[in-house]
């Protein structure tokens, strides 16, 4: 057969497929943006800046990405769409050019005690399967290995119709690893019985001290009139039985007053209502409880490994699958590489290349073993970004939320070359980011503004970084700022001693922290810092420690509930209109009837998504018409809650209106730099910057002479940080201690004291570097932080 030749010798017409290389938006309108119209070029990598609240994660996440994950979704059937999270059609008016979105944000992981990195990625996976294959001795298939499956045997009879019916004994046997006592959670739960109730007194006499368990209730009714022991009795005067009756009795239905209900013991009643819940969720006193009555101790069957004796025996080259879970990655990695195992060979190829994955990403100081729950949100997103390192797909579009989030300058550079990587591969990579480092890398720049919040949600500059650099908007005159170093950095006023500090990968570390300065401990990823701060200073009464942990709230909840900002304000509506508080509450008297105060009506669809649609009575404004006649200043009390805080501050300062303690919140609120939140924004759709500006400025009227902040600087825009530092400045001066764990150099340069920690990450890292001047580290340039603080201050 003769070879097929080309007869199109001659260049033709440029195919019709290659024309879609740009993502168009026309009139975009989520949140606070106006009518924004752009166009992004596919392929390439494009940096949306502009300060705190200018509208960037409204334009890449809650308009394109959400459009994205919405019309993917689209395409599957009803039943499945019922599983997947409701998406609305955003509020635009064109959007042209779309491809598939990946959004890898900032989210912490689950708090499933069961999740681990190792389950979150798949190398738990190939490391069951690979010791199922070569593991000695053999226990089993790769579930034998997993500790959350649990060994299952059963017998029993089916029955099988063939002519005649036969019944046949069938066994059951599946093989897991679980650890049976501790059931894959590698701790275990003691509870003091004596937090439970007090054994001189009798049921009568309330001897329950549970919380929920008053001696008029019906818990404690169930006890009571259950007939298994006697409520007038003192309980240390009951027999054998009847503590076990009290305590440990297995579930039993029975009548309490006509009412059918379960007895059952104290102890594993207690364990199904409070113990078996996130504890974070609970309520604080219940919470207070719970800290008290129960002490979680490492499982003493599998020494914490959440492993059965079995999976614990096998090993490979004398390692088990719980040694191999321990191992620091880079670790892990290097025993991999050495197995050389031709039966297995693709197995491990896979799982090296994502353990390398770990390296790169700057994740190698991590075990598999590490809770996901216990990673940190930057940490967490670089863990979401493994998967697609090594991924074949081409033309998808990656959305990231400031990527560069508690990374040291050093790791900035290696995030940088990983999001080029992707944009090479043929990928449109969308980033919302900060710092300037990661900004120069843009092919294409966003910065939108000018201001934020209502000031803000337009294109202020579309172009390449040169012309950022002299365009006349906040980030390009800001670009190129350097904080300087203190001339003369403050004297303490006394020393926190820190002394055989071994928390986590800590080597037995001793420092002096000063008191009455501003103090920046730093240092790489995973070197150690938050070990240092959180593990050695606990939080007492005079210490206020601000971290960046969800705050726990409702689509209720918002930034006047929140503070506390509401109760003067209901007060001042209260008391102009001579009605009572509760009406100004959406949560009680004055909510809407038809939405209960949500704003919302929420309509399930059984089988596919619900929706959440406006109320009509209330027009989403929460309150009854009658509460929306009353006014103060002008003004009803859902247009107040529609103002954002710099409005509202200027509201409350004078006339009618004045009301000193909302003013003192609002100003709180203002110095942190968020004044441009509305009152009545629910705290679900805030960003983990934003939350923790928001928990600092509620803890600023506290008594504690000692903050603790984690990244304060997470989410700030170059501008914001320097109100930022004002703002640490005034707590110092105030006589406040300030001690900040920062990657951030502004913050560095601008630091009192710094304490650095390294050199290294994991095992490399965990020791005291330098502790001194900035002035001084710069001078010695002697770690990777001076080096790189004398190259950002030009030193």
């Amino acid at each position: 057969m003769s070879k097929a030749t080309r007869t199109d010798a001659q260049p033709s017409a440029p195919h019709g497929a290659d024309s879609h290389d740009l993502i168009r938006v026309l009139g975009a309108r989520e949140n606070n943006l106006k009518d924004v119209s752009i166009e992004i070029p596919k392929r390439r990598l494009t940096v949306f800046t502009g300060v705190s609240g200018s509208g960037k994660s409204s334009l890449v996440f809650n308009t394109i990405a959400a459009e994205s994950q919405r019309l993917i979704n689209e395409t599957y059937s009803a039943f499945v769409q019922g599983f997947m999270p409701t998406l609305a059609r955003p509020e635009v008016d064109v959007l042209e050019g779309l491809t598939t979105a990946i959004i890898v944000d900032q989210q912490r992981m689950g708090s499933d005690p069961r999740s681990t990195v190792g389950t979150a990625t798949d190398a738990n996976a190939m490391l069951r399967i690979l010791f199922s294959r070569l593991g000695k001795p053999h226990i089993g298939p790769p579930s034998a290995y997993a500790f959350n499956v649990p060994s299952v045997r059963a017998s029993g009879a089916i029955t099988v119709e063939r002519g005649n019916k036969k019944a046949v004994k069938a066994t059951f046997n599946r093989t897991g690893g679980m650890c049976p006592r501790c059931e894959g959670r590698g701790t275990v739960s003691d509870i003091d019985l004596a937090q439970l109730y007090d054994d001189t007194k009798s049921l009568d006499e309330g001897a329950i001290t549970i919380p929920g368990y008053g001696s008029d209730g019906w818990n404690m009714r169930l006890y009571k009139e259950s007939g298994f022991v006697d409520p007038g009795k003192p309980i240390r005067e009951y027999t054998k039985r009847e503590l076990h009756d009290f305590l440990h009795h297995e579930p039993v239905r029975m009548k309490i007053a006509g009412i059918n209900m379960t007895y059952e013991g104290l102890v594993p009643r207690v364990q199904k209502s409070m113990l078996s819940k996130d504890k974070e969720a609970m309520q604080p006193h219940i919470r207070a409880f719970v800290d008290r009555a129960v002490a979680f101790t490492t499982c003493p069957e599998c020494d914490g490994t959440r492993l059965s004796e079995g999976a614990r025996a096998s090993k490979i080259k004398r390692i088990s699958i719980a040694d191999a879970c321990a191992m620091q990655i880079s670790d892990l990695a290097d025993w991999v590489r050495g197995l050389g195992e031709p039966s297995v060979a693709p197995l491990l190829t896979a799982l090296q290349q994502t353990l390398d994955s770990f390296v790169e990403i700057g994740l190698g100081y991590l075990a598999l073993d590490r809770p996901a729950g216990t990673l940190s949100g930057g940490e967490a997103q670089r863990v979401k970004m493994i998967r697609h390192l090594g991924s074949s797909l081409t033309d998808v579009t990656y959305v990231f939320d400031e990527p560069t989030a508690g990374l040291h300058p050093h790791d900035i550079q290696r995030m940088n070359e990983l999001l080029l990587r992707l944009r090479d591969k043929g990928n449109t990579v969308l980033v919302v980011e900060h710092k300037p480092e990661t900004i120069a890398i843009a092919d294409h720049v966003v910065d939108l503004g000018p201001g934020a919040g209502t000031a803000g949600g337009s294109v202020c500059f579309e172009g390449t970084v040169a012309g950022l650099r002299t365009a006349d908007t906040v980030t390009g005159r800001h670009f190129d700022d350097r904080a300087s170093l203190k001339k003369t950095p403050r004297k303490p006023t006394g020393t926190l001693e820190i002394r055989g500090a071994t928390a986590n990968n800590l080597r037995d570390v001793d420092v002096d922290i000063p008191l009455g300065m501003l103090v920046v401990v730093t240092g790489v990823a995973g070197s150690g810092k938050s070990s240092l701060v959180h593990g050695s200073i606990p939080a007492g009464e005079d210490v206020v420690s601000v971290d960046q942990s969800p705050i726990r709230g409702s689509r209720r909840s918002n930034p006047a509930t929140y503070t506390g900002l509401l109760d003067p304000i209901r007060k001042a509506f209260a008391k102009v209109n001579g009605v009572k508080p509760a009406l100004f509450s959406a949560n009680s008297e004055g909510a809407c009837p038809t939405c209960n105060g949500a704003g919302v009506i929420y309509t399930d669809l059984a089988m596919m998504a619900g929706v959440a649609s406006p109320c009509e009575d209330c027009e989403g404004k929460r309150y009854q018409a009658s509460v929306l006649e009353y006014r103060l200043g002008g003004r009803d009390i859902s247009e107040v809650l529609a103002m954002s805080v710099d409005e509202a501050e200027e509201f409350f300062a004078a006339g009618e209106a004045a009301t000193p303690a909302a003013r003192r919140v609002l100003s709180r609120l203002s110095d942190v730099g968020l004044g441009y939140l509305t009152l009545g924004q629910p705290l679900t759709t805030l960003s983990g910057g934003e939350r923790q500006r928001l928990k600092l400025a509620t803890h600023m009227a506290d008594k504690g002479g000692v903050y603790v902040l984690d990244e304060p600087t997470t989410g700030l825009h170059l501008a914001d940080v320097e109100q930022l530092l004002a703002l640490l400045d005034r707590l110092v001066d105030s006589g406040k201690s300030v001690i900040v764990v920062e990657h951030h150099q502004a913050v560095m340069a601008h630091a009192d004291w710094i304490i650095d920690l390294g050199p290294g990450a994991g095992h490399d890292g965990g020791r005291l570097v330098f502790e001194g001047t900035p002035a001084d580290l710069v001078a010695a340039r002697s770690t990777l932080t001076g080096e790189h603080l004398a190259a950002y201050v030009g030193g």
